[in-house]
């Protein structure tokens, strides 16, 4: 772990290298656009920049034809966080990112909505079997899963089936509940794919898929999630909070702990 944090604090150690990052928390850029925004820069010095970013897991690449487009990857930074800020708050502090706090905070209030789309990608690496972590990702997801739809104050229950058509739902009271997402491709424990609406609502097409690879004796555990559609224009930045902590934090400390 600590040498880990020491790639990302190398990784965070160059004014350049902070900006970039400040840049592609806006939106996906390539290379070439990225180099647009540095006019004093070389091409070469960005491109290594970038690298040493990938290094430290804080950027990862996506192909898109011929084009290698850069996304950001916070979740390094929330491990950070979690390291050297968390254990000095009270534990209940990341609740914040739940998004029922943020509506409440915000006094109810919503936010302004467009006809766009986002897409998020992360990448967490956990020191665990793959089968351990897949099964924690469906079979187990009530045990570390800690946002939910059901009303406040009110006892819910979570199950994810890991079979096509399979899907995950949360149930309270007699006949009440909601649908996470429905599972429409398994290649388990490799990969799994949903679609549905994660608390988003709505005229809103949304996606996500799981990537676990092993490696390192451990776990690389891939996120994908696209949505288009009528979307808040906080919705982007809350998922990405919401995916950093539950994938990163939650599940990570789960899979970690047994």
């Amino acid at each position: 772990m600590d040498e880990k944090l020491t790639i990302v604090f190398k990784a965070l150690g160059h004014p350049i290298r902070r900006e970039i990052l400040d840049k592609l928390k806006e939106f996906p850029k390539t290379t070439g656009e990225l180099n647009e925004l540095f006019p004093d820069v070389t091409r070469y010095a960005i491109m290594k920049h970038l690298k040493i970013l990938e290094e430290g897991n804080l950027v990862l690449v996506r192909r898109e034809g011929k084009y290698r487009r850069n996304y950001l990857n916070a979740v390094p930074l929330q491990e950070v966080h979690n390291r050297w800020v968390g254990k000095y708050m009270e534990s209940s502090s990341n609740s914040l990112l739940n998004l029922r706090s943020t509506v409440e905070k915000n006094g109810g209030k919503q936010s302004m909505a467009t006809n766009d789309d986002f897409q998020i990608e992360q990448e967490i690496f956990m020191d665990a079997p793959r089968e351990e972590v897949f099964k924690a990702l469906t079979e187990n997801i009530q045990d570390w899963w800690e946002f939910r739809l059901a009303p406040k104050d009110v006892t819910s229950d979570l199950t994810l089936n890991p079979i096509p058509g399979g899907q995950f739902i949360e149930k309270w009271g007699k006949n009440q509940g909601a649908i996470w997402g429905n599972v429409y491709f398994v290649n388990a424990p490799e990969e799994i794919r949903l679609y549905g609406h994660l608390g988003m609502q709505g005229a809103v097409n949304s996606a996500y898929t799981y990537r676990l690879i092993e490696k390192d004796g451990g776990t690389l555990l891939q996120l994908s999630h696209t949505a288009s559609g009528i979307i808040r224009e906080d919705w982007k930045e809350s998922h990405t909070k919401g995916w950093e902590y539950l994938l990163g934090t939650l599940l990570k400390n789960y899979v970690e702990k047994k």
